[in-house]
């Protein structure tokens, strides 16, 4: 209790501080007025006996307040002679320091002292199991947002070199952003049910604020800072790039992307004095220490430290490598566009999202298939191994799903799958360039070696501006790339003419990417990825009114922006695949700020099979149309009967081994954009696929 008591009490003073000031002031007040009353009354002559406290109480503040009816208190009370009248005077003069003097003179200097003493880390906060946050960019603030869908209260200390102001608004921008759209969401949900009913779900489900932020401005090198803001009692500490010595030189001006390789030693010497602190004795037990990577040489250099620095039980440090899992997840998108809204729920922790508990399993499919039988409310993934541990990685709405046993109802529905299934050939054309651009090429890479199987599966066409496509030797290294346009945003009848080109030539699946640059200044971020959006919307919209009977949906349009600001702008193009590229970084640090080994599970589904492999070992997440998946229009049934069938007819014995490929159904799409990840009671609801429909699942191939 005294404990949490300090805690409270550092905490409020790191981030109220005048508030703190005022309560200390009220609090002596008042014990000052009590005290001085009782020994008034205690001090009463013969006579005045029953004089009661409150009437003591109201004489000690009248003299407070006005000295000069001292005569009249001490002649109501009685001559008491010399006691009281000192008494009285010494109330008096007691009383004008505290509530004068004190504001006027010496507490005044004290108290602007102590508020901005917060601003620099000078003092220490007492306080644990918290996030703290080094450095700032923009993908910080989504960290903290995701943080909202976290149970329980979430304490987030966030050390920057200035700028606190300024981040402060950002981050209450966007916490309050998010609370307003979840819970407008929610009342719109509650439309459907009586009053009584919509009330208590709406008191029940709304969405909080849980938030407890605490900023500081700071040297984030200093060990002294950093245990003044108790690094080695944190639960999880986030290291940052800093984005500004990527977007702006000494001189102020903006560099190009691909000046981003030199490395980031500001990075590697953070990492170096929290390891330091982090892996000592008196530190906490099982800390995380996230690292953000945005270059080879200092992925290099942080696999040097978590060599030498990393101490088992102690502190687990996963550096995670920004661009090359953007890379990877944005050419998953444009191959499987549906995969972006499945993956928004995912690596969330709000809905259908991954969850893990250390477990060994000799026999995976076995295990599956027993679990299957007797858990209703949790999808069994698969069995990895992180740090010498075995752990095995489920979906379901909350980690206690997956302790919660329920029968299986016995049921005779079937599905037959399609064991020849193969993915269709796939044209992308990419608009513009970014720091991930050759990461998302080795993307597009990884899922041909898996899936060329003789002709050629993937079809790249880039159109970027003469610079840039030279710097990368217009993508002369990938095959796949069968064509480079030189067009910057403003040639736009070149742009017009290679879309409308390619797309009137391309009878398979098409997707255009448009990336956002992230190498331009703040004011700057995503203004040509939306110049580009305007120019691809029109394509459409010609589209719609030459051919009458056009499928709109035949081209999927991604577009990448950096700055959730301008989500809305975009969705108002009737855009569903809105990739904000931050926001998933931030979505999978938090998730690993809370159980570290969920990396072991990103890394496998981002990454396909070598293109020598043997077998198909690594898993991912794939959208599969329902009418070539499956042989036959699955009937209708619940997602239960559904779950267990597709796993059922996946592990058939009598597919052949090489055709083999066990699946478990996380959910569904319907046309339009209508996602339905499985959570909850599986028995609850009732599913009915169509021909259009896609079919989201978990397997290998």
């Amino acid at each position: 209790m005294k404990k949490r008591l300090r805690e409270w009490l550092s905490r409020l003073r790191a981030r109220y501080p005048a508030r703190l000031v005022l309560m200390v002031i009220l609090l002596f007040n008042v014990l000052f007025i009590l005290l001085s009353a009782f020994i008034i009354r205690s001090l009463t002559l013969s006579g005045t006996e029953d004089m009661s406290f409150l009437e003591a109480v109201f004489y000690t503040i009248t003299m407070i307040l006005d000295a000069g009816c001292i005569s009249f208190v001490v002649e109501d009370i009685g001559q008491a002679g010399l006691a009281v009248a000192v008494f009285c005077l010494l109330i008096i003069l007691i009383g004008m320091v505290t509530f004068t003097g004190a504001v006027i003179g010496y507490v005044t200097n004290y108290i602007s002292g102590f508020i901005d003493d917060p601003r620099r880390v000078t003092r220490r906060i007492a306080i644990s199991n918290h996030f703290v946050i080094m450095n700032w960019n923009t993908r910080a603030s989504e960290i903290v947002n995701e943080l909202l869908y976290c149970k329980g209260h979430q304490k987030v200390l966030v050390l920057v070199k200035s700028g606190k102001e300024a981040v402060q608004k950002e981050v209450e921008e966007r916490l309050l952003d998010t609370i307003e759209r979840e819970n407008a969401a929610l009342r719109e949900k509650c439309r459907e049910l009586g009053w009584l009913q919509a009330f208590l779900k709406y008191r029940r489900e709304r969405l909080k604020n849980n938030i407890e932020l605490i900023l500081r401005e700071g040297d984030v090198f200093s060990a002294k800072q950093l245990h003044d803001i108790s690094v080695e009692t944190a639960r999880t500490v986030i290291i940052l790039s800093d984005e500004r010595n990527y977007t702006e030189g000494h001189s102020g001006k903006h560099t190009s992307f691909a000046d981003q390789d030199q490395g980031n030693v500001q990075i590697i010497k953070a990492l170096m004095v929290v390891a330091d602190i982090t892996g000592a004795q008196y530190s906490a037990d099982n800390q995380r220490i996230i690292v953000e990577i945005t270059d080879d040489w200092t992925g290099e250099l942080v696999d040097k430290i978590i060599e030498r620095k990393q101490v088992a039980g102690k502190c687990n440090i996963v550096p995670i490598r920004v661009n090359q899992l953007l890379g990877q997840l944005l050419s998953q998108i444009c191959i499987m566009p549906e995969l972006n809204l499945a993956y928004r729920e995912l690596f969330s922790n709000k809905g259908a999202t991954f969850q893990v508990e250390e477990r060994q399993v000799e026999d995976e499919e076995e295990y599956i298939s027993g679990y299957l039988q007797n858990h209703l409310h949790a999808i069994p993934l698969a069995g990895m191994q992180s740090d010498g541990k075995d752990f095995f990685f489920y979906s379901s709405a909350a980690d206690s799903d997956l302790s919660r046993e329920a029968s299986c109802p016995k049921t005779q529905y079937t599905v037959a799958v399609n064991e020849d299934y193969w993915i269709e050939k796939k044209t992308v054309i990419i608009l513009g360039h970014n720091s991930k651009s050759r990461e998302l090429m080795k993307g597009f890479s990884a899922f041909r070696n898996e899936w060329n199987s003789g002709d050629e599966i993937l079809k790249i066409i880039v159109i970027d501006d003469a610079q840039s496509l030279e710097k990368l030797n217009h993508y002369a290294e990938y095959p796949f790339v069968t064509e480079t346009v030189e067009a910057s945003v403003y040639d736009k009848d070149t742009i017009y003419e290679t879309i409308e080109r390619i797309v009137n030539a391309n009878t398979e699946d098409t997707s255009i990417l448009i990336l956002s640059d992230d190498a331009v200044s703040a004011e700057n971020l995503d203004t040509t990825a939306l110049a580009y959006l305007v120019y691809v919307q029109d394509i459409v919209a010609r589209k719609k009114r030459e051919i009458e009977d056009f499928d709109e949906e035949s081209i999927d349009i991604i577009v990448e922006i950096i700055n959730p600001k301008h989500y809305d702008i975009v969705s108002s193009y009737s855009v569903n695949n809105v990739v904000i590229s931050n926001r998933y970084i931030s979505k999978m640090i938090t998730q690993i700020g809370e159980k570290d080994a969920i990396f072991t599970l990103y890394q496998d589904i981002l990454t396909y099979d070598e293109a020598d492999a043997g077998s198909y070992e690594s898993k991912e997440v794939y959208i599969k149309k329902v009418k070539e998946y499956f042989r036959d229009l699955p009937e209708s049934c619940t997602e239960a009967e559904f779950i267990r069938a597709v796993w059922a007819a996946s592990t058939d014995s009598s597919i052949p081994p090489e055709k083999r490929s066990p699946a478990l159904a996380l959910g569904y799409v319907k046309p339009g954009g209508q996602v339905r990840l499985f959570e909850g009671d599986q028995t609850r609801n009732t599913m009915q696929l169509e021909a259009k429909d896609k079919v989201i699942l978990f397997s290998a191939h």
